[in-house]
């Protein structure tokens, strides 16, 4: 039996709401929370439903043998987008959740042994730059001047707009060519940076939205402004923290939520979409059906055969999906202090390595490594002297065909090595309460496209008006939110989805 979290009461779904001016929600990752949040303000009764035993989406939050562990996303950006779902019902952000700017923001870990240090300030990142390429420092200010022109027109004007209309796109065009994004992001970066380690520590950002850095578009390079504008942080408690506070705002404003429940498909009448089908065969109706779902899936599988558009259908056929992910969370009965919160571990190889990965669809011996570790900013995540980790590790998504029964362990074998010689020496000795997530576990849990970590990767073409669009195609009444829409993967994107929405739903009907 579905379970009301707003209430805290099981109830027959069944059970029917005010049906006027209705709106169900179907997936409940940051996209599909921010997205009930403003259509109950704009006045719907508003049902979510999520498929997992707690909300966030990616973002669960798993415990072990006293080891908390987040399973991301845990590298926070552009907090104010947060700060105006509370603000929505006159509430604050910081009455909920205690954010806090782990320092430095990241550490980079470069294959000769070399290390940079990144924020919070550009004072210290700037020295940091200096001891390692002096003659870079400039470059990198005049980096950051490019990288706001950029936010100013991708982020600041278009995020929030939709782009279903071919003709609004195309008025953004001369703007996109002035600010050359037919480059990519690493060459953008090569274009003020000359000391690679710098190039690869300055391209990183578009991995963190499932694009390999040689070919997404140099539009992406505007994170480098975000984080340098608004910081890096880190909810305490985890971002699981920062769902529960977000959980509790929906309890506060009325919104009901089902969780452990799986929407089987979209109903749709004359072209319309009204309602969902629960897998018990249960059904709800709407006026609005917003999905944070996988758009592939979504079209392919939760709609009746041929309602889809062929806009959405074409999508599907050509969609390019981001790399997978694999997943190791471990705790240690020891500390290591000097380790920062966020460190970003580059093996020997790079474009080589992301063409593996990428375009090759091969499992390489060797890997670069993104290292979480809260125990830097937040004790309770691990028994005391203790730490506790994840680590990261792009690999290819399963269209590869790699069988992971046999190089998940395998490859969680040279990583824990690779860690023990470098970063954490001991841990061999040391690691606990270990488990592992694979691309096919990406697929099982959230539905996600081959496992793919981010939906479909953001290439130029397949950005603004080439990626799916947040109405519908071809079914009136249902809108789109997440990583596979409009403007991205990322927590600063896929909150931005929902106010994409939010200006195109039709104001709810007066209730006489």
């Amino acid at each position: 039996m579905p379970r009301n979290t707003a209430s805290g009461h099981d109830f027959p779904a069944s059970t029917a709401i005010n049906t006027a001016n209705q709106a169900i929600v179907v997936g409940g990752g940051f996209g599909g929370i921010a997205a009930a949040l403003r259509l109950r303000a704009r006045g719907y009764a508003v049902r979510l439903i999520d498929r997992c035993t707690r909300l966030g989406g990616r973002a669960q939050v798993y415990e072990r043998d006293g080891f908390r562990y987040d399973a991301g996303p845990t590298v926070l950006t552009a907090p104010h987008l947060f700060e105006e779902l509370f603000a929505l019902f006159d509430k604050q952000l910081t009455d909920y959740v205690k954010l806090v700017a782990p320092d430095p923001w990241y550490a980079f870990r470069f294959p000769d042994g070399t290390t940079l240090k990144y924020g919070p300030t550009e004072a210290a990142t700037e020295a940091e730059i200096a001891r390692l390429s002096p003659d870079d420092v400039d470059g990198y200010r005049r980096l950051g001047e490019a990288s706001r022109a950029i936010y100013e027109v991708a982020f600041t004007k278009l995020a929030h707009k939709p782009f279903h209309n071919p003709l609004f796109m195309l008025q953004q065009v001369p703007a996109l060519l002035r600010l050359r994004s037919y480059d990519s992001v690493w060459k953008m970066v090569s274009r003020y940076l000359k000391d690679d380690r710098l190039r690869r520590a300055f391209s990183i950002q578009p991995l963190l939205l499932g694009g390999n850095p040689f070919d997404t578009t140099s539009i992406y390079s505007m994170i480098n402004h975000l984080e340098r504008e608004f910081g890096v942080w880190f909810a305490m408690g985890g971002t699981g923290a920062l769902v529960d506070a977000l959980h509790h705002l929906m309890q506060e404003v009325g919104i009901v939520v089902e969780t452990d429940t799986t929407v089987e498909r979209i109903s749709v009448t004359n072209g319309r979409a009204t309602g969902v089908v629960r897998a018990d065969g249960t059904t709800e109706t709407a006026d609005v059906v917003v999905a944070n779902t996988d758009p592939i899936r979504l079209y392919r599988d939760l709609l009746p055969t041929g309602s889809a558009g062929l806009i959405a259908r074409l999508r599907n056929r050509s969609a390019r999906l981001s790399m997978g992910l694999y997943v190791l969370y471990f705790g240690a009965r020891r500390q290591w202090p000097e380790v920062a919160h966020h460190t970003v571990w580059f093996g020997n190889r790079h474009r080589e390595l992301l063409a593996d990965i990428f375009h090759r669809g091969v499992l390489a011996e060797d890997f670069s490594l993104y290292l979480h570790r809260p125990t830097a900013t937040d004790a309770s995540f691990a028994p005391e002297g203790c730490d506790s980790f994840y680590v990261l590790c792009p690999v290819p998504n399963l269209r590869a065909g790699v069988d992971w029964s046999v190089a998940g362990p395998r490859l969680r074998d040279r990583i824990v090595a690779a860690l023990d010689a470098t970063l954490l020496p001991g841990l061999r000795d040391t690691i606990c309460a270990e488990f592992a997530k694979t691309p096919e576990d990406f697929e099982t849990d959230y539905l996600s496209e081959a496992g793919a970590g981010f939906s479909i990767s953001p290439y130029f073409t397949q950005s603004a008006w080439f990626r799916y669009h947040n109405r519908g195609e071809g079914v009136r009444g249902l809108y789109l939110v997440g990583a596979g829409t409009h403007p991205g993967a990322g927590v600063p994107g896929v909150i931005s989805s929902a106010k994409v929405i939010e200006s195109m739903v039709p104001d709810p009907a007066p209730v006489t």
